[in-house]
């Protein structure tokens, strides 16, 4: 099943379960050095004892968190700062430049989510979203290092997936804390071949240009593995990244065929050519489509509305 990850817990790094939709699905992840720590991405308001407990386990209080850094503000990702950052007295908010402002007023992202999926679903999956104190934040620019206790966060611009979206690589492990421009990948589709892997697109701001230049970037810096949110942590890293490219191509391409109609018609054809799509890489890949195709349902209509967007927008 590929190469051996190793256990990044002894290099300090620390995968929690935030719970979202079901185990497995959506990861935040704790950093800790010299008794100093970090969290990158938090997940939901709901999550905030599974956060606080990681830190227990390990020996640590809520003092000791020096940064909760946001890939980007959708609210899987970073839905819970504001409730987080209540109990965390001496963090700071790192965030993307165009994400800080939808962290000091969510009021939009509330209503935008609460739009698609009904104020009960909202309250259910999400829960409260509280805003952050300006005070607290610092928008992260291009190439910026953090330092946590001596060890070094670099922070890069990865747009693609959003173009509020950043990237953490950490030379200590040589690995990338990646939010969604790594696709996504399940460990229950690791199948004979390895990791079973996919972009996402996700309304509103897919780009499939910067999108692969995002993932080059990363990829440059020849990382040992990636930490996904969606979900945990992969190996044979340079593969995957191709397989990537490949699919945000192919991808592009299904959208030009399908690309008439009112987004509703369009929406269901691009998911029905999606689904065919990922049927045929997972054979490819050793797996039964009927395995994989339930499992990625969500993404797969997540993908397919994301490029109803990048189509009505009239982007290449």
């Amino acid at each position: 099943m590929g190469e051996q990850l190793p256990a990044f817990s002894a290099q300090g790094i620390h995968c929690i379960d935030t719970g979202l939709v079901r185990p497995g699905f959506d990861a935040a992840w704790l950093v800790v050095e010299q008794g100093r720590a970090a969290f990158i991405d938090c997940g939901t308001s709901h999550a905030v004892p599974a956060m606080l407990q990681a830190l227990a386990r390990l020996g640590l209080g809520p003092e000791a968190v020096d940064w909760l850094i946001l890939t980007h503000v959708h609210l899987d990702h970073a839905g819970g700062a504001g409730a987080l950052l209540a109990h965390l007295p001496h963090a700071r908010v790192l965030v993307h430049p165009r994400g800080a402002p939808h962290l000091i007023d969510p009021s939009r992202l509330v209503a935008g989510a609460t739009a698609v999926y009904g104020a009960e679903e909202m309250a259910r999956s999400y829960g409260q979203v509280l805003p952050i104190d300006p005070a607290r934040m610092h928008c992260a620019s291009d190439g910026q290092s953090i330092d946590l206790a001596g060890r070094a966060l670099l922070c890069i611009d990865t747009p693609g997936h959003a173009r509020h979206h950043l990237c953490v690589f950490d030379a200590r492990s040589r690995s990338w804390f990646t939010g969604d421009t790594f696709g996504i990948s399940y460990r229950e589709l690791d199948g004979p071949h390895g990791h079973f892997i996919i972009p996402t697109t996700s309304p509103v701001q897919f780009e499939p240009g910067p999108l692969k230049h995002s993932i080059g970037r990363m990829l440059a810096l020849q990382p040992q593995a990636m930490h996904l949110t969606h979900y945990a942590s992969v190996g044979q890293v340079e593969r995957l990244g191709q397989q990537l490219l490949e699919q945000i191509d192919a991808m592009v391409a299904i959208a030009r065929e399908q690309g008439q109609g009112d987004a509703q018609t369009l929406e269901q054809r691009l998911f029905d050519a999606l689904s065919g799509y990922y049927a045929g890489r997972a054979e490819q890949a050793g797996l039964s489509p009927a395995q994989v195709l339930p499992l990625l349902a969500i993404d797969i209509r997540l993908n397919a509305q994301g490029l109803v967007c990048w189509l009505q927008r009239g982007l290449d």
